[in-house]
């Protein structure tokens, strides 16, 4: 990526606004700005002006702001033009400023810029991004964590620790013709255990971080009219899905967004699971299926008059499954918790919600609380690798192995530098930051 040459997009959302901002970001920014306002801004100031165009038309009034590199987002020299939120106001505006020697920006360009020139770390680049997708209070507070430097801060002291375990092992093998064995004689083995340990409680912590980002996908399954409908309007706190006493209404999945604890969870309403001979119906049947198959978590709801309490040979693979005892207020048995994976509700009045509630928590992993960071499959895979390695070395240290111990820590170095962005590898660059938007 070259950073000779000079950025421009529209950092705010598409779409009309009280306010809008063009942001630019390069060596001609502060040309660009002198020739829109007709003045010399001063750095990290806002300043009312007027925006010209060619012709030293009027094209708007509103704030500029310069940003002098290093001291900027990108760490270059950055321009912040915020105009009416009008989209012909803002196009016109960055024609203006694309005319003045300015390209567009890429998606993600100015948060890769900010990686480049060391104003943040990879993890923390990606945070941006979390950020801006948020879709509860604590995911926003967990990428805010991230994008100070939480998750990363945890993954430099490790990394660091390995580092100084690395330069011994090595300095040890340069010595392997001494008489003195310095690897047996040494307190390596109790620090790599720590080192190990340390890792594990960080992988449980990011493991939580991916719920935070990620959210879960719940699946309710089960047969007709058992109260599917009426569990996914109760979860979700709205009317989403038609509920009536005909077997069959539900012919398609029908999904809706609620916030766990803090954690998104995206609830997905299924057909009911029957023989029948009507097309439409088994398509419906066919769809629940494909969608019980993507799960993390599937409800399987049963009339809890009914003596069967399983989903039988209807069970997907790979997801938890809870059996929801549903209709409690017609069976007469009080709700809550039955067992492990198995709660008793009433959809319709919302008894026993709460226990399912902690039933689906339970099933993903997830414990709510403050000091959370969002973070990323990617980094669940590198935490994984440098603890493999990590524990290799320990199998190897045991067995005086010394050549084949520094090189696995040479290994969970790397595994653990990929998180943070000291890696080489441009295509992972590329698709990182190709999946942010404009502006950004």
């Amino acid at each position: 990526m070259s950073t000779v040459d000079t950025i421009a997009a529209v950092a705010t959302a598409p779409g009309r606004g009280g306010v809008g901002i063009v942001r630019v970001s390069g060596p001609l920014t502060l040309e660009i700005a002198r020739a829109l306002t007709g003045r010399k801004l001063p750095p990290r100031a806002a300043v009312y002006c007027g925006f010209r165009d060619g012709d030293g038309a009027a094209l708007d009034r509103g704030i500029a702001i310069r940003f002098e590199g290093p001291n900027s987002l990108t760490g270059e020299d950055v321009l912040e033009l915020q105009a009416h939120g009008g989209p012909m106001v803002l196009d016109m505006l960055l024609e203006r400023v694309l005319s003045l020697g300015a390209r567009r920006a890429d998606p993600g360009e100015f948060t890769q810029r900010a990686f480049v020139n060391g104003k943040m770390d990879l993890a923390q680049a990606e945070a941006v991004l979390d950020l801006v997708n948020s879709a509860t209070r604590q995911a926003a507070r967990g990428a805010v964590r991230s994008l100070s430097g939480e998750f990363s801060k945890h993954v430099h002291a490790i990394a660091h620790e390995v580092l100084e375990l690395r330069v011994f092992c090595e300095g040890a093998i340069d010595f392997s013709d001494e008489d003195i064995d310095f690897l047996s004689e040494s307190d390596v083995g109790e620090r790599l255990a720590s080192v190990r340990k340390r890792l594990s409680k960080l992988r449980a912590r990011a493991r939580q971080g991916a719920l935070l980002k990620d959210g879960l996908n719940v699946v309710i399954a089960g047969a007709p009219n058992v109260g599917k409908s009426s569990l996914l309007n109760r979860l979700s706190g709205e009317d989403r899905a038609i509920v009536t006493s005909v077997p069959g209404t539900t012919r398609d999945t029908l999904d809706a967004d609620f916030d766990l604890d803090g954690m998104p969870v995206r609830v997905v309403d299924t057909a009911g699971l029957r023989d029948t001979g009507d097309a439409v119906e088994t398509e419906g049947i066919n769809r629940a299926h494909r969608a019980m198959a993507a799960a993390d978590v599937v409800l399987w709801v049963v009339d809890d008059r009914a003596a069967s309490g399983g989903p039988g040979g209807d069970a997907c693979t790979g997801a938890a499954t809870i059996i929801v005892r549903n209709k409690a207020d017609l069976s007469g048995r009080p709700t809550g918790s039955i067992s492990l994976g198995a709660v008793r509700i009433c959809a319709l009045t919302g008894e026993g919600v709460d226990a399912l509630a902690t039933e689906i928590k339970q099933a993903a992993g997830y414990r709510a609380g403050e000091g959370l960071f969002t973070s990323r499959a990617r980094h669940l895979d590198a935490l994984a690798a440098a603890d493999a390695a990590l524990a290799a070395a320990a199998e190897r240290l045991a067995a005086n192995y010394g050549e084949l111990v520094a090189e696995d820590l040479r290994d969970a170095h790397g595994h653990l530098g990929a998180i943070v962005g000291r890696i080489s590898a441009d295509d992972l660059l590329g698709e990182i930051f190709a999946s942010f938007c404009i502006g950004k």
